[in-house]
């Protein structure tokens, strides 16, 4: 018995039941050469061929459209539900939303208020700057440095967060203490 006659064929639901889909069925097995334990994983978690049962992933199941047809049995019951689920996300929108104006307007009454206390700090707060820009300084300091260091000084977006920060970590290195290790400096 096909799922299609399962399905009032008059109704948008049973069109989309009807037509499942067989994800990676052409697919042939594909050698990496690589490490047999994770070919043998591999080939355990994405089959080469699904049509042989159900997806260890949970992604293709053969009897989707009854199973569909059993918790939604109408169309009308399966468009509820869509606009049940629009609306909610209108809800969800409206609250991010509404946050984002909250905040928005806190910035904007602080922004005000550091115009009223200090006026040469908001100058400076909403000063636009091109992160290309480079100080004479940082020219100079250029023209001595060797390839990578320049690389990293070209690289590096004024504003954002260095990159070549070392991480925390709770415990010390392996290979010990590095009494030698300087951090790159950006000249002034």
């Amino acid at each position: 018995m096909s799922s299609s006659l399962l399905v009032p064929s008059s109704s948008k639901l049973c069109l989309r039941l009807s037509q499942t889909s067989v994800r990676y069925a052409g697919r042939k097995a594909e050698t990496t050469g690589g490490d047999p334990k994770k070919e043998i994983l591999r080939r355990v978690l994405y089959p080469s061929n699904i049509r042989s049962g159900p997806s260890p992933t949970g992604t293709w199941r053969p009897d989707v459209a009854r199973a569909l047809q059993r918790a939604i049995p109408s169309a009308q019951a399966h468009e509820t539900i869509e606009r049940a689920w629009l609306l909610h996300q209108r809800h969800l929108r409206k609250k991010r939303d509404a946050e984002l104006a909250r905040k928005f307007e806190c910035m904007r009454k602080a922004m005000e208020e550091l115009e009223q206390i200090d006026p040469r700090l908001f100058k400076e707060a909403n000063r636009q700057e091109d992160p290309r820009a480079r100080s004479e300084a940082e020219v100079a300091a250029l023209k001595d440095a060797s390839e990578p260091e320049k690389k990293a000084i070209e690289s590096r977006v004024r504003g954002l967060f260095p990159r070549e920060l070392r991480v925390p970590a709770d415990t010390p290195p392996t290979n010990g203490w590095a009494h030698d290790w300087r951090p790159f400096t950006r000249p002034i």
